[in-house]
C-alpha cells in the first residue's frame, strides 16, 4: 500500500513541477502518475547501469554527470510515455534535480 501511495504523491508532485519549467510538459494526473511509476521502473533497472557504465566521468566531473543521467532517465520516460514531453535539456535537468529533492522527502515521509 505505501509503495502506490508514494507513486500517487510523486506523480501530483511531478505535476506540480511541470507547472515551473517551461520545456516540461505533463497532460493530466492520470499522465503523471504513469510518469511517476515508469520513472521509479527506470531508476530501478536502468539507472544503476547507466551509473556504473560512466563511473569515470562521474568521477571526473564529481558527481555532476549524475545530473546528465537523471536527465536522460527522463528523456527515455518522455519517450516511453504520450502524457509527458521533454523538449529543453536545461529543464530536463532541473526537473529531475526538483524532482529527487521531492522524492527525497517523500521518502522520509513515508
Amino acid at each position: 500500500m505505501g509503495f502506490i501511495l508514494k507513486i500517487i504523491v510523486t506523480g501530483i508532485v511531478a505535476l506540480v513541477l511541470a507547472q515551473f519549467f517551461p520545456g516540461i510538459t505533463i497532460d493530466g494526473i492520470t499522465s503523471a502518475i504513469l510518469l511517476a511509476l515508469v520513472l521509479a521502473v527506470l531508476n530501478a533497472v536502468v539507472r544503476p547501469i547507466l551509473v556504473f557504465l560512466t563511473i569515470p566521468v562521474t568521477f571526473m566531473t564529481l558527481g555532476l554527470f549524475l545530473l546528465v543521467i537523471n536527465a536522460i532517465i527522463l528523456y527515455m520516460a518522455d519517450y516511453i510515455l504520450d502524457g509527458f514531453d521533454v523538449t529543453s535539456v536545461i529543464s530536463a535537468i532541473l526537473f529531475s534535480l526538483a524532482l529527487a529533492v521531492a522524492t527525497a522527502i517523500i521518502d522520509a515521509i513515508f
